[in-house]
């Protein structure tokens, strides 16, 4: 006989945009951000016993839809619009930083439902700088200057505490030289040459995971920490880039995590991926004699 071994619903793109005024400056502060959330608990009977649906709140969709009919329609008052959970837990409670957001949301749902044991909450962060105008900056107008994302994921288990984990993606970045990779494992398999010095360039993905919260009080007591470590992080990532004569890719991922744990004594792990985009050299054009060495560079 077939079982459920683990499930999760929820809801996904769920687009939130917040501005901030300050009355007193007449400046904006704008939050753009992408959330997803997904809930466990005791719903496996929605999922093995047709039409039971009496354990999972409504999902609505852009266009209300109510997932309750017919003879459940009498539990539909207590269901869940996750969309207006989000945007009302935004309208009420600060969005920044995104790790309090969604440690907020996610205890919200641990503590409304008592068939809910795990809320899983994902957030993308979209970057907006405020514009330089004249010299100065813009009290209310933004430019997205790169595809750059903060990200978190927070996990609130009941009865386990809240674990966060925070991450900076997108941030591409190049440097013409300072990048070494020699004395490398070789076979008959092996084409790549050695250098002494090469373009580097990669889209830096960096996660760190957070100690285990015991619960939102004591994330909120922590919360001057999780923007100061994000802005570490990122400082850390693009000095040891451009500062360090790399050996490889790998010892300087190893040297920027390092920096991170040291700085920042709650963070338990950090993770780097850093994908080579390769630039390669293009030698000799032996149909132009007067130009020995033409040098270009070709993106892959």
């Amino acid at each position: 006989m077939s079982a459920v071994k683990a499930a999760r619903y929820g809801k996904d793109n769920v687009r939130v945009y917040k501005v901030h005024k300050d009355e007193k400056t007449g400046i904006q502060t704008v939050y753009e951000m992408t959330v997803c959330v997904l809930l466990g608990g005791e719903i496996e009977t929605s999922y093995v016993t047709s039409g039971l649906n009496r354990s999972l709140e409504s999902l609505a969709n852009n266009r209300g839809l109510q997932l309750h009919q017919g003879r459940q329609q009498r539990h539909c008052r207590n269901r869940l619009h996750y969309q207006n959970t989000i945007y009302i837990t935004a309208k009420q409670n600060p969005v920044t930083p995104p790790e309090l957001f969604g440690s907020i949301l996610g205890t919200h749902f641990i503590e409304k439902y008592n068939h809910i044991h795990a809320a899983h909450v994902n957030i993308i962060c979209h970057r907006w700088t405020r514009m330089d105008i004249d010299g100065k900056p813009h009290p209310h107008s933004f430019i997205r200057d790169s595809e750059e994302k903060r990200n978190v994921q927070v996990d609130v288990v009941e009865g386990k505490g809240i674990d966060i984990k925070s991450s900076l993606s997108g941030l591409t970045v190049l440097k013409s030289t300072n990048s070494q990779f020699w004395g490398f494992l070789r076979d008959e398999y092996t084409t790549l040459k050695e250098t002494w010095d090469r373009i580097l360039s990669t889209d830096v993905d960096a996660t760190w995971q957070w100690k285990n919260f015991s619960g939102l009080q004591e994330v909120r007591s922590h919360v001057p920490k999780f923007d100061a470590t994000w802005a570490t992080a990122r400082e850390v990532t693009l000095k040891t880039f451009a500062e360090d004569n790399s050996a490889s890719v790998q010892a300087t991922m190893y040297k920027m995590a390092e920096q991170i744990l040291a700085r920042q004594q709650l963070v338990e792990t950090v993770e780097y991926s850093l994908p080579n985009k390769h630039y390669f050299e293009i030698g000799r054009f032996s149909a132009f004699p007067g130009i020995p060495c033409l040098k270009l560079s070709l993106m892959r």
